[in-house]
């Protein structure tokens, strides 16, 4: 038997028409689209198919990608295709939580709309960014932001692989922070199209609003095992809240969450949800690991086929 893990993409890997050649070909992702659409009160399709700036825009961005995702995973189910254990990054934690059997899909949606909505609002745009910074020392990363500090607020925000961590906060300081990394010898700084300083403690007022609306959610005990983002551990259903206040204005520890992936001894990795950012990570992780992204029917027809 083959052991499986599911990785839920971020936000980021969002896309014009993202899976709407499955939504044409399967009731059951057209269903999850329709149920997202009654509970947001507008044509989320619509939106995804036709309306590029809105897509891009946090608070539209995250609930059209955890039902891409979502209405996929469930596709994989009716497939037969299941996971053992599931992760998700950032916002892809909402997914994996829906396919762990801790949340309901409903309740994610609803939950998500008003996550972007808060980062939106602690962060207006233009009010922080955020930079890739490629093949250099985590340690090295962060005595750096310690020492741009001077200018404002700047911290590692993501530690995606460890030849790629992202560094975030106050415009001025992050860009301190780049000469300093650059004059310590850092060559490939990638500044981000991201609306916002996510993952930094700037996002303390979306993190409290969060924490408020997550006391009105019920959940359930989990059905799988869950690698959470805040502390690269298996999530327990007693820190499911606590957990998700945190994650968004604490770093995202995804190449320590693939450890504890490998840990539980799995063959295989199916990237669900559009793009394929994290079979890139994964690749520059572990590349052993057999990786596979699922977003449409011609990478999902390849997937059932092998």
């Amino acid at each position: 038997m083959t052991k499986r893990a599911f990785l839920f993409a971020g936000q980021g890997a969002q896309k014009l028409s993202m899976a709407s050649d499955l939504v044409e070909q399967y009731p059951i992702v057209k269903e999850t689209f329709d149920t997202a659409s009654a509970i947001l009160g507008y044509d989320l399709r619509e939106l995804i198919d036709n309306d590029e700036e809105k897509l891009n825009q946090t608070r539209y961005t995250q609930p059209a990608i955890l039902t891409t995702s979502v209405a996929i995973h469930r596709l994989l189910e009716e497939k037969g295709v299941t996971p053992d254990i599931v992760a998700g990054l950032s916002l892809g934690e909402y997914s994996a939580l829906v396919a762990a059997g801790a949340l309901s899909f409903e309740d994610a949606v609803a939950l998500v709309a008003k996550r972007g909505e808060f980062m939106e609002t602690a962060a207006p745009a233009g009010s922080g960014k955020m930079v890739a910074v490629m093949n250099t020392e985590a340690s090295l990363i962060e005595d750096i932001c310690k020492q741009a500090s001077v200018k404002g607020f700047v911290t590692p925000a993501n530690y995606n692989t460890p030849g790629q961590i992202v560094i975030g906060g106050e415009v001025e300081a992050v860009n301190y922070a780049v000469e300093l990394l650059k004059e310590a010898g850092a060559k490939r700084l990638i500044p981000l199209n991201v609306s916002g300083p996510f993952h930094t403690a700037l996002l303390t007022s979306a993190s409290e609003k969060l924490a408020a609306e997550l006391e009105k959610v019920s959940f359930n005990d989990f059905k799988l095992p869950l690698v959470g983002n805040t502390e690269a551990k298996i999530m327990q259903a007693s820190e499911i809240k606590s957990l998700l206040a945190r994650q968004v204005m604490e770093p995202v520890r995804f190449y320590d969450s693939i450890e504890v992936i490998k840990e539980f001894g799995i063959d295989q990795v199916v990237e669900v949800g559009p793009g394929k950012v994290l079979a890139g990570f994964l690749k520059k992780i572990d590349k052993t690991i057999p990786v596979a992204s699922i977003d449409n029917q011609a990478s999902l027809e390849e997937f059932l086929g092998e």
